[in-house]
């Protein structure tokens, strides 16, 4: 058995070589083998779960590093060397020594630091440990995906618990970096194989399901390609049509966002035109030569255009996609795109493989990551904002001028305005989308044009972080609290006192006080029983607002509601936040709600509108309980 797992061990070692030897010098195809050479000497005493030599895993990671990520020498020398710190008596000096510094550096990256006391746990710090290198370089994230891809391509070996641990982590971190990254091949079989192992029952029914539709379908789906097969031959175009169904993970998320059973699903499956691109016409107009020729023969659906060609995702996959009417009468969902998209949708960041491109590449990716990355203070907190910058699904708004901003989807104007900077969300008050004027908290769709109204008076409300889904948005938001003096007092959320009106305070047990209205029914209790540490203060007005609803009873007539709109805000400048009116008999109650600076300003307010000509009753309504 061994001479057989030797041989089997060279003939997969051997494919690397192989493929390597294409696109790399004789030089580098000898430090390839040193590498592999110690690889299988370190790990030659070790077995997987499966019973196999150790050595098989590094080969298959390095496989897929050169084969499927078609990454250069040194990441594919890491990926046979990744587990030889972790698991043997060698260490990052000998590789250093052996294969140099960047290979060292790689190899590090992706080696789980022994601690005795984790930062946050050993996961999270394995996570943060690989966001970090991105401020060097992205290889390593790529070598760790490598890795993830094959571990969870042999996932089935091991106990049910360790299964949903790695399934989880792999959904929940990896699947949506490998997103970000652009590798959407490794993304949808990273989420399907975490699918599969964490709800087998769902995985298989739903993979049922498929096979059946498909076999009920082949027949209608393949006259359909067929159709546009002949269209475009008789123009002279070459391409490939062909149709492919979503994998189970995507589907199972369309039936929860949906509500819809699978039969009920729409496009669970779409037709694919890959088209080789002529020198002498771009790839977009290209793609809207093959759109109108087939928009001539079918039915186009209204609004069924995605133009992700000049409006890319944010993991920068490319296509034109349209729903056209078959001859069967069902919509179908084509995707026109170049043999360049779609090779690039498959490599993500290292498609194009000449250092710049890469380069920006990592900038961009790494701006946020860096930031995240660099935070130590919210260690609980650290994963969740890294995941929240892997979005799986984004949308693309506008701003007025043109400019694209994307986001996840779920958005709001809030997360829109910080993305373009801290001042703009921290001022904005409101938006126009699509020139029709929405609250800050509006969720915001693709294609919608947001323009952002500031006000200089206008700051982050308390509830705004229940309203942003992104780590930008969150941060800003944070960081404009975190700068906020802190206040002296604390304020009674009972009796909710302001400047001007008799109050008391209260010492508590860390040392601050609150202030309380002196017949607050929560300070004379408190009085009653720890009378010591009740204290005089000076509660005076510094141009906070504070929220007051009165209640106005009047004998209705004619401009009764402007006189009483006038009276707050032209007599006083304040804004009304809300009026609710009730007209019984020429009788109406008013309740308005609106912000003063003092008790003062209050009296003043309420003086005023009980002036007013068929003012029978003003009073302020109190929240202090009895």
């Amino acid at each position: 058995m061994q001479q057989n797992y030797d041989k089997i061990i060279e003939q997969r070692a051997e494919r690397v070589f192989s493929i390597m030897k294409l696109r790399v010098a004789s030089g580098d195809l000898d430090r390839l083998r040193a590498a592999f050479n110690l690889a299988r000497k370190a790990h030659a005493s070790q077995k997987r779960k499966t019973g196999e030599p150790y050595i098989l895993h590094p080969i298959a990671v390095a496989t897929i590093a050169a084969e499927e990520l078609n990454l250069g020498t040194n990441p594919v020398i890491a990926c046979f060397l990744h587990d030889v710190v972790e698991d043997t008596d060698y260490t990052l000096e000998d590789i250093e020594r052996r294969f140099g510094e960047d290979v060292a550096f790689l190899v590090k990256v992706v080696t789980k630091q022994k601690k005795d006391k984790y930062e946050m746990s050993k996961q999270l710090d394995n996570f943060k440990q690989m966001l970090v290198s991105v401020q060097y370089d992205i290889r390593a994230l790529l070598v760790k995906l490598a890795d993830r891809l094959h571990n969870m391509r042999t996932l089935s070996s091991m106990r049910p618990d360790k299964q949903m641990k790695i399934a989880g982590e792999t959904d929940y971190f990896y699947a949506p970096l490998a997103n970000r990254l652009g590798l959407y091949t490794v993304k949808t079989e990273l989420e399907n194989l975490s699918f599969r192992f964490r709800c087998p029952h769902e995985y298989n029914e739903i993979s049922t399901a498929i096979a059946r539709d498909e076999a009920f379908q082949r027949e209608r789906l393949g006259h359909f390609c067929d159709d546009i097969r002949a269209i475009l031959r008789q123009e002279g175009i070459h391409a490939e049509v062909y149709v492919e169904y979503r994998k189970p993970y995507s589907l199972w998320r369309k039936m929860h966002k949906f509500g819809d059973d699978f039969n009920h699903l729409k496009y669970r499956h779409f037709t694919e035109v890959v088209f080789e691109t002529p020198q002498d016409i771009s790839e977009k107009n290209m793609a809207l030569k093959i759109y109108s020729m087939l928009t001539d023969r079918f039915k186009e659906k209204p609004g069924g255009i995605s133009n992700y060609i000049d409006s890319p995702k944010e993991n920068g996959y490319q296509s034109f996609h349209v729903k056209l009417l078959a001859d069967f009468g069902r919509w179908q969902e084509v995707h026109i795109s170049s043999r360049r998209m779609v090779r690039d949708s498959q490599l993500g960041c290292v498609a194009e493989r000449h250092e710049d491109n890469i380069a920006r590449w990592i900038e961009k990716f790494r701006s946020v990551l860096r930031d995240v990355a660099g935070e130590n203070r919210d260690g609980g907190n650290f994963i969740e904002k890294v995941v929240t910058s892997f979005y799986n699904d984004d949308i693309m708004a506008f701003t007025p001028k043109g400019q694209p901003v994307i986001l996840p989807q779920r958005s709001t104007v809030l997360d829109f305005a910080y993305d373009i900077s801290d001042t703009l969300g921290n001022h904005a008050k409101c938006a126009r989308i699509n020139n029709q004027l929405a609250s800050v908290k509006t969720r915001l769709h693709r294609g919608d044009v947001v323009e952002i109204i500031t006000s200089d008076d206008q700051h982050p409300a308390d509830d705004w972080m229940q309203h942003v889904l992104t780590y930008k948005a969150k941060k800003g938001i944070e960081k404009y609290f975190d700068e906020l003096p802190v206040p002296v007092y604390n304020r009674c959320h009972h009796c909710n006192p302001m400047p001007g009106e008799e109050v008391v305070g209260f010492r508590e047990a860390d040392g601050r006080v609150t202030i309380h209205k002196r017949d607050c029914a929560t300070v004379i209790r408190l009085a009653t029983q720890q009378g010591d540490n009740i204290v005089s203060v000076n509660f005076e007005s510094d141009g906070t607002l504070y929220p007051v609803t009165v209640k106005v009873r009047a004998v209705d007539r004619v401009h009764l509601f402007v006189d009483l709109v006038d009276s707050i805000t032209n007599e006083f400048n304040l804004s009304i936040d809300s009026i609710h009116a009730d007209t019984t008999d020429s009788i109406v109650t008013f309740e308005m709600s609106f912000s003063v600076h003092s008790f003062g300003e209050l009296q003043a307010i309420m003086r005023h509108i009980g002036s007013l000509d068929g003012v029978d009753e003003v009073r302020r309504v109190e929240n202090c309980p009895s």
